[in-house]
C-alpha cells in the first residue's frame, strides 16, 4: 500500500484524533426533551445523535486501512514511551474504569459521600450498558481486528464475532468504557462542582480519548471502531446520569440495595468500626 508523506500522516493522525473527540460532542449537547423525556432512558434527541453518530463512522470507514498503516510505522512502534503509554492506557481502558467506578461506590458509601457514591455507581452504570451495547454490535457484526487483517478494513462476517476475539474489533470496547466514565462523571460533576466542569471534561475526555489511540496505536482497533466506541460510550454516560437523577429510587438503586445493604464506617470509643443498615429490600 501507498505509503504518505510525513505531512500526509498528519493530517491522517489528526483526522482520526479530531474524528474520536468529535465523535462525542454530538451526545454532549443534548439536553432532556422535555420534563416527562427525563423519566425515559433514551430521549428522541439521543437518537438522533445516534444516528449522526452511525453518519461519521460511516464516513470514517474508507480511510480505516489507510490510518491503520501509518500507525504501524516504525518510529513511533520503536518507542518506549508510546508503548509503556499504550500500555497504561490500554489498562485504563478495561478494566480500569470499572475498578474505579466501583471503588468510587464503594468509598462513598463507606464514607458518607452521596457525591462520590453517586459519581461511582453512575460511572459503573454507564460501563455496563454501553458494554452491553457494544458486545452485542460486536458479536454480530463480526469485524476483523487490524492486526488480523491488514489493509483489509471490510473484512466483516455476520455473527462471527460471538465467541471470536480476532473477530470482535468493532466497536472498540475500550474507548466505550473509557467515554462511558468520562461521561458520567462529567454529568456528576457538573451538578455538585458546576465551575470545575470544563476542566473534569477536559481531563475524562482527554483520557478517553487517549485510551482510543492507545487501541489504534496496538493495532487492536481501526479508527472507526474507536469512533462509534466513543460515542456510544457517551451517549451511555449521559442517559444513565439523566435517568438516575430524575428518578432516584429507581428499579436499579432498589436490586442494588444502595439504601440499606452496603457497608458504612462509623466511628466508636475504640476507633472505627464496619457496619451495615438493614432495610427493605
Amino acid at each position: 500500500m501507498t505509503r504518505f508523506t510525513s505531512h500526509a500522516r498528519r493530517r491522517l493522525a489528526g483526522a482520526a484524533l479530531a474524528a474520536i473527540v468529535a465523535a462525542p460532542t454530538f451526545a454532549v449537547a443534548q439536553q432532556p426533551d422535555s420534563a416527562g423525556a427525563r423519566h425515559t432512558l433514551l430521549t428522541r434527541r439521543d437518537l438522533v445523535a445516534a444516528g449522526a453518530l452511525v453518519a461519521t463512522t460511516a464516513a470514517l470507514m474508507p480511510f480505516d486501512a489507510r490510518i491503520a498503516e501509518e500507525m504501524r510505522d516504525p518510529a513511533p512502534q520503536r518507542s518506549s514511551a508510546l508503548r509503556t503509554s499504550a500500555r497504561v492506557f490500554n489498562t485504563l481502558g478495561d478494566p480500569g474504569t470499572l475498578v474505579a467506578g466501583v471503588a468510587a461506590f464503594g468509598v462513598g458509601r463507606a464514607v458518607h459521600s452521596p457525591h462520590l457514591a453517586d459519581l461511582g455507581l453512575h460511572a459503573t452504570e454507564a460501563i455496563v450498558l454501553s458494554g452491553a451495547v457494544t458486545g452485542l454490535v460486536k458479536g454480530v457484526a463480526g469485524r476483523t481486528r487490524p492486526f488480523a487483517s491488514p489493509g483489509d478494513a471490510d473484512a466483516f462476517s455476520l455473527g462471527s464475532g460471538f465467541g471470536s476475539g480476532t473477530r470482535a474489533s468493532f466497536p472498540s470496547g475500550h474507548t466505550t468504557a473509557a467515554f462511558a466514565a468520562a461521561a458520567a462523571v462529567t454529568e456528576e460533576a457538573r451538578g455538585w462542582w458546576p465551575a470545575g466542569r470544563w476542566l473534569v471534561a477536559t481531563v475524562m475526555y482527554g483520557g478517553a480519548a487517549t485510551v482510543g489511540l492507545a487501541r489504534m496505536y496496538d493495532d487492536k482497533h481501526w479508527a472507526s471502531d474507536v469512533v462509534l466506541g466513543a460515542g456510544v460510550g457517551t451517549i451511555s454516560g449521559l442517559a444513565v446520569v439523566r435517568y438516575n437523577h430524575a428518578r432516584p429510587r429507581n428499579r436499579v438503586d432498589r436490586w442494588l440495595g444502595v439504601a440499606s445493604a452496603l457497608p458504612s464506617i462509623a466511628p466508636t470509643p475504640d476507633g472505627v468500626a464496619l457496619a451495615w443498615r438493614a432495610g427493605a429490600p
